[in-house]
């Protein structure tokens, strides 16, 4: 609605010695990680080997009544999902966890992040005769994962070889009739933790916010290329695919995550607050007041105000009863749509020389219409400071970068043109350079492949990340072909 950035999802699992209501757990710790998708949600519950689940579209509240949930039933393990499409668009097939009955028992399935090679893992699939109800690479994944594990020990092992051959950014949690395992891309483009409660259970989480919503200690982050089993054993773990310093998308620190959470040892919010301060010292400018878009420009505002030295102020007051969706019937109610989740406080705003703070600007039309809130409401100048680097190419791991035809940044060859496009007096973005050094705590490298082009790993050279439902057409006119 607002063309603002997106991530794929979150998941969450939860491992009981003991049979209880772990269904209500996992609701509880998807309202904890809505903010990483608003489109569907799911739950899946494991009573000794039988799988319940209930999946729809919609946030986890809507979805899950009071109902669903006692229907759910109770079992000693549960896994839960909530998604934003970055692939696969709105079927319904498409909504998580996956769950499958194959010939060695049944296996559920959630995950964040996109597979680069996922359409050629679902022709290789499809021409050897399986079928498809979705559009989602996490078919691909639960595929892979159930061929190899026809030939292997475990599922864990199964994963081991599977993780040879899917390349990309996959943070998953699959639960089987007696495990719950984790297990983490070798980049670690996504997050996920681990934590344990005081009465033993062990959850496993893409952001730490998850953890305390069920009253989890944070135990540590799942390193990238790890592999981690929960059983009624303990716990254990296969680090044969790790070995890198990983390469996490630098966004989750900007942008995705909860102010709250803890990724790789650095808070979030600490990480949003340095941004801030790096910014106003890369980029100075007399004001009269800081002011942040709300949420995630907050507290880069408040750092930018505390290096500058310049009042941080309230600019905007948010609604919080606006969904992500909602009818817009003409174009004027939709260029007026801002108006319905921002509103401008003019007492604060009136006669001055305001600094915006955002996260990012995608497409820029968002961004010229709150500007033109704080126009209307009396600023006098508005320099907008952005606490992040001018996004140029797409993403290719999971995160809803537009492709660069609509990318405002690609449209136009300085910042000062995009400042005029957007209507401020100035704008300025955070360095590549400083991004790195948001996080110091984190030993781990980021990935900034959406700002400089340069990925970790070899991308599709011939498709756009948002062009993979066409990749599948295509695929399908060559099995007409063969026909």
């Amino acid at each position: 609605m607002y063309n603002s950035l997106h991530e794929e999802c979150g998941v969450f699992g939860i491992f009981e010695n003991k049979t209880t209501y772990t269904a209500q757990s996992t609701y509880l710790a998807l309202f904890a990680l809505q903010h990483r998708g608003q489109e569907s949600c799911g739950i899946a519950v494991n009573d000794d080997g039988v799988f319940t689940h209930h999946r729809g579209d919609g946030l986890v509240p809507d979805v899950f009544t009071a109902e669903n949930l006692q229907k759910l039933g109770l079992g000693n393990m549960a896994i839960g999902h909530v998604r934003y499409s970055t692939t696969g668009g709105k079927n319904p097939n498409n909504v998580q966890p996956l769950v499958i009955r194959h010939i060695k028992g049944n296996l559920a399935v959630a995950h964040n992040g996109n597979l680069v090679n996922a359409a050629e893992l679902r022709r290789h699939f499809e021409l050897g005769g399986a079928i498809f109800h979705g559009t989602s690479d996490t078919e691909s994944i639960a595929y892979s994962i159930v061929l190899e594990r026809l030939t292997s020990k475990s599922t864990e092992e199964a994963i081991c070889k599977v993780m040879n051959h899917i390349k990309g950014a996959y943070s998953c949690v699959v639960m089987t009739a007696t495990k719950l395992i984790a297990f983490r891309d070798p980049m670690g483009f996504r997050p996920l933790c681990i934590g344990k409660t005081k009465s033993g259970a062990y959850v496993v989480a893409s952001e730490s916010c998850a953890l305390d919503t069920v009253g989890a200690e944070l135990i540590r982050d799942i390193k990238p290329g790890e592999i981690v089993t929960i059983g009624s054993d303990g716990i254990r773990s296969d680090t044969t695919h790790c070995g890198s310093r990983g390469s996490m998308c630098v966004f989750e620190y900007i942008y995705f995550a909860r102010p709250d959470s803890v990724m790789e040892g650095s808070s979030v919010q600490h990480a949003r607050i340095k941004a801030g301060e790096f910014l106003a010292k890369e980029s100075p400018v007399d004001a009269d007041i800081v002011i942040g878009v709300p949420d995630s420009g907050l507290d880069a505002a408040l750092g930018y105000a505390q290096e500058s030295g310049i009042p941080y102020g309230v600019g905007f007051i948010k609604n919080r009863y606006i969904g992500r969706s909602f009818i817009q019937p003409s174009q004027v109610q939709r260029d007026d749509a801002v108006k319905i989740k921002l509103n401008a406080i003019k007492e604060n705003i009136n006669g001055k020389r305001v600094i915006m703070i955002d996260d990012s600007i995608v497409r820029g039309t968002t961004c010229a219409r709150i500007v033109r809130l704080l126009r209307e409401a009396g600023a006098k100048e508005v320099h907008m400071r952005v606490s992040s680097p001018a996004f140029r190419y797409p993403c290719y791991f999971g995160t809803d970068v537009d492709s660069q035809e609509n990318l405002i940044a690609c449209q136009y060859s300085t910042v000062e043109e995009i400042a005029q496009q957007i209507g401020v007096d100035s704008l300025a973005y955070l360095s590549v350079e400083a991004t790195h050094r948001l996080a110091e705590k984190a030993d781990i490298c980021f990935c900034d492949g959406c700002f400089t082009g340069n990925y970790p790993i070899e991308v599709p050279k011939e498709q756009p990340k948002d062009k993979f439902e066409n990749k599948l057409n295509q695929f399908s006119s060559y099995y007409q072909v063969l026909d």
